[in-house]
């Protein structure tokens, strides 16, 4: 009993941390439709500007991750200016298409500009773990997941309560009503644009306080599409379901399965789920069917 408790907290505590990627793809999906398949390189671009103001420009953790934000919202801004503006109207494989291409690019570029900066960023905390009743508690996941569950706090709040927030929801209910009121569409998809820009550096960071470092910050981007095809491709507390359960699930698997089946299924398990709730369910479970007149 014991063990399993311990890899339901273990499986918590890592949905904690791919919960602000897969709002990163939320929040993109759900103003614009558009699937954003470079998530994970955009995740570990804000990594290596972090390790970058650490170590060469001798910053402190939280001014590396202020000027991260600074450069990853300011490229994910013109992206959308410069490259997205141009393909409004045109078809969806067309954006699918260029966000591959950007992938790639990030993907071979990041390394050859990055290839000499040590990729670990500390945290400065103890790291033994916490022992909770005879359970191990990663202390690294640990806070990363509740400097996570603050960030997502901050998002939903963002959402519901400002101006700007609710003009995006506006956007993704209905785009030519939303211009219709006056609501300025590019420059709210601007802003989805510097929200996404902002989560990836904090998943990115996130994700190499409880897992390691290295440029392999980008499989995370893997591990967003069964969570968010689970939860929903248009809805935040879906993606926030999913997370967890993925993570659960993905703990168990490992702890149970791999050594029956061997060392890997569990990083694919959470795909076999993606195929039943396609099978069952398309739209996720607190996603919305689309729904047209004819």
């Amino acid at each position: 009993m014991l063990f399993f408790v311990s890899l339901l907290v273990d499986g918590a505590l890592a949905g904690a941390i791919y919960a602000p990627i897969a709002l990163a793809f939320v929040v993109v999906y759900k103003a614009s439709r558009m699937v954003n398949f470079a998530l994970g390189e955009w995740a570990m671009l804000g990594t290596r500007l972090v390790a970058t103001g650490l170590y060469v420009v001798g910053l402190e953790l939280p001014g590396s991750i202020g000027v991260a934000c600074a450069a990853t919202i300011g490229l994910a801004i013109a992206f959308n200016r410069l490259v997205l503006y141009h393909l409004v109207g045109r078809p969806l494989v067309s954006v699918i298409m260029v966000t591959l291409g950007l992938g790639a690019v990030l993907r071979g570029a990041t390394p050859l500009v990055f290839g000499g900066i040590p990729g670990a960023i500390p945290l400065p905390i103890p790291p033994e773990p916490l022992v909770v009743r005879g359970v191990l508690v990663s202390t690294e996941k640990l806070v990363a997941a509740v400097i996570s569950t603050a960030a997502i706090a901050i998002l939903v709040w963002f959402f519901r309560r400002t101006r700007t927030g609710l003009a995006l929801q506006a956007i993704a209910d209905d785009q030519q009503a939303a211009m219709a009121m006056g609501i300025d569409v590019h420059r709210h998809f601007s802003i989805m644009w510097a929200v996404m820009g902002a989560l990836s550096v904090a998943a990115g960071t996130l994700w190499t306080f409880a897992f390691g470092a290295g440029f392999g910050v980008v499989l995370i981007g893997l591990k967003v599409f069964p969570i968010v095809i689970i939860g929903g491709l248009d809805s935040i507390p879906g993606a926030l379901v999913g997370a967890m359960a993925i993570g659960v699930l993905e703990s168990l698997a490992a702890g149970y399965l791999d050594p029956i089946a061997g060392a890997g299924l569990s990083s694919i398990s959470s795909y076999f789920v993606l195929l039943a709730m396609l099978s069952v369910r398309p739209h996720g479970m607190f996603g919305r069917p689309a729904v047209e007149r004819v």
